[in-house]
């Protein structure tokens, strides 16, 4: 089965509503340095197609319940660097507008722009994923991901086309993006959600990150050493999160924006991924 329900390897901190998953690639070509999928996926930063996906999606399509919504995704991108000449995310979202599949869209890239003309005639919304805006950081810990601002500039143009559109900042770093949270949240003014999410580390991003910034992890590091360890992951002190859960909170409210937070033991409201803005 390709279309699955989603199920974070049961999460004790998850506040997902109910959803079915769909991950159109296996791996993801962004690379970014905290990813978590290189704990449970071989070669995770080298993009696979799946045997027969289209034709045994539609199979699955025929007898699937549409009160529910699936999810574009979450253990891929469905617009990775290969996508834009193979096209199979646009295939995939082609099927769902013939059969009234409602979407939830998550990306890390701009490619989905090319799609504006099927994605206005779904049921769906779209977000966008920004750890910061600052280029240089994002470019250091999301190497092969399109820059912040084009994906920003994207989302705009969804937006405009009269979809509903939502973000995620996250991971939030402290001492490295949480420094640039105002000016993110600025940029990103215009969504309808926000969804944020503090840095969590499993021992392969671990390793990483201190490969990429051993000086910057040295001082982070022991931060973490004093927090807690929650279903395989490393979480920051939990007075120390939420703090900055507080904090992103208040100043994401008063922009008129509605607030979740992922996996953090914290409200969200109305829902913790935006699937509430789904038509």
């Amino acid at each position: 089965m390709y279309i699955r329900p989603f199920d974070p390897w049961k999460a004790k901190l998850c506040t997902c509503p109910f959803k079915y998953t769909l991950n159109v690639y296996t791996g993801c070509d962004h690379a970014c340095v905290y990813c978590y999928i290189t704990s449970y996926i071989p070669n995770a930063f080298r993009v696979r197609t799946k045997d027969n996906l289209l034709p045994k999606l539609e199979r699955e399509l025929r007898k699937f319940d549409k009160r529910y919504i699936i999810a574009l995704s979450y253990s891929s991108d469905p617009y990775p660097t290969v996508e834009r000449k193979l096209g199979i995310t646009r295939k995939v979202l082609e099927l769902f507008r013939g059969y009234g599949v409602r979407c939830l869209l998550l990306t890390k890239s701009d490619v989905f722009e090319r799609d504006l003309d099927i994605l206005s005639e779904l049921k769906c919304a779209i977000g966008i994923t920004v750890t910061t805006v600052d280029e240089r950081k994002a470019k250091l810990l999301e190497p092969n991901a399109p820059s912040p601002k084009a994906r920003i500039r994207a989302l705009k143009k969804a937006n405009e086309a009269g979809i509903p559109v939502y973000a995620r900042i996250d991971p939030i770093i402290p001492f490295y993006t949480w420094e640039d949270f105002d000016e993110t949240l600025d940029a990103l003014g215009f969504v309808s959600h926000i969804t944020v999410s503090t840095l969590k580390l499993r021992p392969d991003s671990k390793r990483r990150m201190f490969a990429k910034f051993p000086e910057f992890m040295g001082k982070l590091w022991p931060l973490y050493e004093r927090g807690e360890r929650i279903g395989g992951y490393y979480y920051l002190p939990r007075k120390f999160r939420l703090k900055i859960l507080e904090e992103a909170e208040e100043k994401i409210l008063k922009k008129g924006i509605t607030f979740g937070s992922c996996r953090e033991g914290y409200r969200s409201f109305p829902t913790c991924d935006g699937s509430h803005l789904v038509p």
